[in-house]
């Protein structure tokens, strides 16, 4: 039996035994990189769940929370509201809430067909700071919302208790299914 010294000294070459040594670097490389599927699969399907989750998010609750503020509860704050600088303060609350909402239904119809795409499972470039943009500027107008114009409405719509109700009463009929009808 001859040892690596004396093959090499008999002048036989050891490059049949570099190429199985390569192939075997290349397969554990590739196994290594088969080894993170599953947390991959895991990411990606959490990425679709969450990319369907926001298209019903703002299908579903987004803009109909919009269409409610604006149909039922700007309008009631504006009726009710004290002449003056009272009424003054609404309406310049109302038209910056609703200049922030078309600006955020903007940003989003930028960047639906990208989350259309993610939660289909196609390969998509989301902007990253498509998304933090309108992540901030909603999350900013919920917070001048809650902090500001809600407390002015509760104010407002509870000087007259009929006021709040004719607000919930018209809410409900919103959103109450309407009866189909027999013929």
């Amino acid at each position: 039996m001859k040892t690596p010294s004396t093959a090499q000294a008999s002048g036989l070459s050891s490059e049949p035994l570099t190429g199985f040594s390569q192939c075997h670097l290349g397969i554990l490389s590739q196994l290594q990189a088969f080894e993170e599927l599953p947390a991959l699969q895991a990411a990606a399907a959490q990425a679709q769940t969450i990319a369907t989750q926001t298209l019903a998010l703002f299908h579903h609750a987004v803009y109909e929370h919009h269409a409610d503020e604006e149909r039922e509860l700007f309008p009631a704050v504006l009726l009710s509201a004290g002449r003056g600088e009272e009424a003054d303060f609404a309406e310049a609350m109302v038209q910056r809430l609703t200049a922030e909402h078309r600006h955020i239904e903007v940003l989003w119809k930028k960047l639906e067909p990208a989350v259309k795409a993610v939660a289909k499972g196609r390969p998509v470039e989301l902007d990253l700071g498509a998304v933090e943009e309108l992540v901030r500027n909603y999350t900013a107008h919920a917070r001048f919302e809650e902090e500001h114009f809600l407390p002015l409405a509760e104010t407002v719509l509870r000087r007259n208790g009929n006021h709040m109700e004719a607000l919930g009463l018209s809410l409900h009929l919103r959103h109450t299914p309407q009866p189909v009808g027999h013929i």
